[in-house]
């Protein structure tokens, strides 16, 4: 991966961060966790927040050469559900400050990363076939993932009766 494509994941990654804010900035601690459709469980605010932030330091290990954590082992990990009890998850506050220190945390890491650590082989094992290398997992993790679970707390908003923003 070269420096150009490193300045396009993190432009996205800006723009993802933005859009965390504009959606979640009208919203109450009881909202982070409300399910707006009646016997239908949807990933709420405090689910996809807490999610993503479970991913950035795995990254940031990478890219800094350390061995990451399984973020399967996350509380928000990939085999959680979202939980209507508010405090799993802490206050909005906290929720949005997490996802924000983690996600600019890893854009400082990516953004003075020696490119050749993009070569590494993956450091969580389960993920060698899928992502043989950093630059695979960043390039998922940076762009799809977040905008995958970004676009689920997209839809809470709107099958909520919320704006879209």
């Amino acid at each position: 991966m070269n420096a150009n494509l490193v300045d396009l994941l993190l432009r996205s990654w800006s723009q993802h961060r933005d859009y965390a804010a504009r959606m979640t900035a009208d919203l109450s601690d009881p909202d982070m966790v409300a399910q707006p459709v009646r016997g239908v469980v949807m990933n709420h605010p405090a689910w996809v927040l807490g999610h993503l932030s479970a991913y950035p330091p795995v990254l940031t290990a990478m890219l800094s050469r350390f061995k990451p954590d399984d973020p399967k082992d996350h509380p928000f990990g990939k085999d959680s559900k979202p939980l209507s009890d508010m405090s799993v998850y802490g206050t909005k506050e906290s929720i949005v400050g997490d996802y924000f220190r983690v996600h600019d945390e890893l854009a400082a890491t990516m953004g003075r990363v020696d490119p050749v650590v993009l070569h590494d082989p993956i450091g969580v094992d389960r993920w060698r076939e899928r992502f043989p290398t950093v630059a695979h997992a960043a390039f998922y993790l940076m762009t799809t993932h977040e905008a995958t679970h970004l676009g689920q707390l997209s839809a809470w908003r709107r099958a909520g009766g919320r704006p879209a923003v």
